[in-house]
């Protein structure tokens, strides 16, 4: 039987967290018994910096459920760290890690599923929902479009998979020597390669607690993935460029033409609204090449992507000091 690590990122979860950790209590039992699990399988809730009382709270399932394992990052530093923090934990003691969401959303039933294909001998497992009709007609919109998006820009991504997937021990070691700072899982993972299989879910309402990803942190997401992965936005900027050029010849020959011939009228609108149009495309251009910059800027400095404080539970093989900071 694998040993299975549920990796779970945190962030002032406590409202959810009881119910997340007795539903996933009673799962890993349930997979046990079917010979889907052995008894070292673990959940590895991981807290990224929460102000609540998330990580007291692992910290008491841990010393109550031997199934319950933690990871405290020193710093808040976002979902993806957190949640590659949990994995490259989980690949010093795990056959399989398979990551979700502590809000429950995540059909938890589907888990067999996952460890079934793994068996079968697939190294990535993609959690894929079937229907967005949980989520409002705006997200639902707008999270369709992005990975249309994704797709015309080159990005290589799996519609509608969030970040609910199984990784073999394998895939884990593979994505351990991607190094890039501006982490985006969702398009570092099928780059990997290995055998891959997808599981079908329904994805459930949130069982308490809100919503970690406001609109703003939505956009900021879908940025990061787009400029980490595809320089097409660099190139149609160079060809938005060579069009208005050669439409500013265009111009300056009508221009020519219309002066000689006496035509020639002042029209202070067309040129204030040339000069405006011009100025926004010019401004446009300067910010996406600055937040290309920007990534270059990060990834040059090579700080650690997260650091961890403390741990909990049963961890078999705990690291030592100089591998609590993960670069």
């Amino acid at each position: 039987m694998p040993t299975v690590y549920l990796v779970i990122p945190c962030y002032n979860e406590e409202e959810v967290l009881p119910e997340t950790v007795k539903r996933l209590t009673k799962k890993l039992q349930t997979m046990q018994a079917a010979g889907l699990a052995d008894e070292a399988s673990r959940m590895l809730l991981v807290d990224d910096g929460s102000k609540d009382r998330t990580w007291a709270l692992i910290e008491q399932f841990s010393k109550e459920n031997a199934r319950v394992a933690g990871l405290k990052l020193a710093h808040n530093r976002g979902h993806q760290n957190a949640l590659l923090a949990g994995l490259m934990e989980a690949r010093q003691h795990a056959d399989c890690a398979i990551s979700l969401d502590a809000d429950l959303q995540d059909d938890v039933e589907v888990l067999d599923e996952f460890v079934t294909k793994y068996q079968e001998g697939c190294d990535v497992v993609y959690g894929v929902r079937k229907k967005r009709e949980t989520d409002t007609a705006f997200k639902r919109s707008t999270a369709q479009g992005f990975y249309k998006v994704m797709r015309i820009l080159g990005v290589e991504v799996v519609y509608n998979h969030a970040d609910y997937r199984l990784m073999s021990r394998r895939a884990l070691d593979a994505l351990s020597e991607y190094r890039e700072v501006n982490l985006f899982l969702r398009g570092i993972v099928p780059l990997i390669g290995f055998r891959s299989d997808y599981v079908y879910y329904d994805r459930h309402e949130r069982f308490a607690g809100e919503s970690k990803y406001p609109l703003k942190k939505m956009i900021s997401f879908a940025l990061d993935g787009i400029t980490s992965f595809s320089v097409k936005p660099l190139k149609i900027i160079s060809r938005l460029g060579i069009i208005v050029s050669v439409l500013s010849v265009f111009g300056l020959i009508y221009a020519l033409i219309s002066y000689f011939t006496g035509n020639a009228v002042a029209g202070w609108t067309a040129t204030v609204s040339s000069i405006w149009l011009l100025g926004g495309i010019q401004l446009l251009c300067i910010g996406v090449v600055g937040g290309y910059i920007g990534k270059i800027y990060s990834e040059v400095k090579a700080r650690p992507r997260y650091c961890i404080e403390e741990k909990a539970g049963d961890l078999r093989g705990i690291s030592s000091q100089n591998d609590l900071c993960e670069k």
